[in-house]
């Protein structure tokens, strides 16, 4: 199987180990390619998670995170996040932290909550950097402050870096928060990675195979359908049971598959994947890395099962769509739903802003038809009417109302309140996803 360069320097940059530093320059004259050969394997290696560039630093090696283990950052994100400047202690900028502690009291009691991988955030205390360093802490300086040199000395002995941000202690706190935060949302979303049937696992025929091979593999695993790939492992097809109906056994495989499948990647969401399998049709795909080789299949009893895992899950992050359906209040009844409108779903005149409008509409919309009928639900097409702005604080009732409700497609009507005064209607279309 032969491998491109870019995957070699991808590999190779993958066998660095945690904490080297590497530039563009000594890459290209290490693996003897061009500079921007070398330039597009680290921007891709960055957004693999193998290295982290940081101003002022340079780009290092660094320790690729589980997904469980996410909530977890090195002192390198740390940088970024804050738009910080290593003061010293660079070679310890790749190492993971576990607690940041914030240093807003008397230095005995501050010691006494900081400990080897935390993160001291404090202002111009010099004592407290030391301090901090001697007990395996990072330090991260509030207010633009610097710290004297021997401090410094010491970060680059213990390998423990010494950063300095611009910004208050509140500020940064919140900004670590907030990037936590939104990596715990992430890691919410359940991706094609996830669920997939891995290669070793996945049943394929190669394009030099005849029809016969489809049968052997039909006989095997009771499946009918199977990706079809060259010797490079690509995804040149796919073949089902339909395609090889009235074909003799020692047809080439290729003149019977369906050319160019759809195919999606082990980043896709498991969400975008299922609107895709039921838009099309489809009841399995190829998930392909970004050179097109086959890394696995999804079925679509694997992304229903998937969907419906991940409604049972405890919420951590809260995206915006859980913001809004948090405000819906307990029901009069099954036909009407209440909900209170808060500051975050507003827009800067102070009233109702039309994307959050979308999502009550549309969340109510979902709520009605679950009632009447168990499964999934893609939204195929909405149509919204606004009629009359709707103020902050107010209570809005949604009567949706089913108009069909098929076997594969459900119609509602839905009417917008706001003080028995209509302010908004919808129409709402959906495929449905039976369990």
């Amino acid at each position: 199987m032969t491998i491109t360069k870019h995957e070699q320097i991808l590999q190779y940059i993958q066998s660095l180990p945690v904490g080297e530093k590497i530039s563009v320059r000594q890459l290209a004259k290490e693996m003897g390619v061009s500079e921007g050969t070398a330039y597009r394997a680290i921007k891709d290696a960055e957004n693999k998670g193998y290295v982290s560039t940081i101003e002022r630093v340079g780009t290092i090696r660094i320790e690729q995170k589980k997904k469980e283990n996410i909530e977890k950052l090195t002192y390198a994100e740390v940088v970024n996040i804050v738009d910080g400047q290593v003061l010293g202690g660079r070679e310890g900028l790749h190492k993971t932290l576990n607690k940041f502690v914030i240093g807003a009291m008397k230095l005995e009691a501050m010691m006494r909550y900081t400990g080897a991988g935390n993160l001291l955030i404090v202002g111009n205390r010099t004592k407290a950097h030391e301090l901090a360093l001697e007990a395996g802490a990072g330090v991260l300086i509030t207010g633009g402050f610097d710290t004297e040199e021997h401090v410094k000395r010491l970060a680059d002995e213990r390998q423990l870096p010494i950063i300095s941000t611009s910004y208050d202690t509140f500020t940064v706190a919140t900004m670590i928060n907030r990037a936590i935060y939104d990596q715990l949302i992430k890691k919410e979303i359940v991706l094609v990675e996830d669920i997939l049937t891995p290669f070793e696992k996945t049943a394929y025929l190669y394009i030099t195979d005849c029809v016969q091979r489809w049968y052997e593999l039909n006989q095997q695993t009771k499946h009918s359908r199977f990706p079809v790939i060259d010797e490079q492992l690509k995804v040149q097809g796919i073949v089902t049971a339909k395609d090889i109906m009235g074909y003799e056994r020692d047809v080439p495989i290729d003149k019977v598959m369906t050319k160019n499948p759809i195919t999606v990647s082990g980043k896709t969401s498991v969400a975008s994947a299922s609107h895709m399998m039921v838009w099309e049709g489809i009841e399995i795909l190829p998930v392909v890395d970004e050179y097109n080789r086959l890394q696995g299949i999804i079925s679509r009893q694997d992304v229903l099962k998937a969907l419906q895992m991940t409604q049972r899950q405890p919420q951590v992050g809260e995206t915006i769509d859980d913001i809004v359906t948090s405000q819906f209040l307990n029901q009069t009844n099954e036909e009407v739903f209440r909900c209170n409108i808060t500051p975050q779903m507003t827009n800067y005149l102070g009233t109702l802003s039309y994307g959050v409008f979308t999502t009550i509409v549309t969340e109510a919309a979902t709520r009605a038809l679950r009632l009447h009928k168990r499964g999934d639900l893609v939204v195929e097409n909405i149509t919204i009417y606004f009629i009359k702005p709707v103020q902050i604080d107010s209570v809005i009732e949604i009567k949706p109302k089913l108009l069909e409700i098929g076997r594969k497609f459900g119609k509602v009507d839905v009417e917008v309140y706001n003080e028995g005064t209509v302010v908004g209607k919808a129409l709402m279309m959906c495929q449905l996803l039976e369990r």
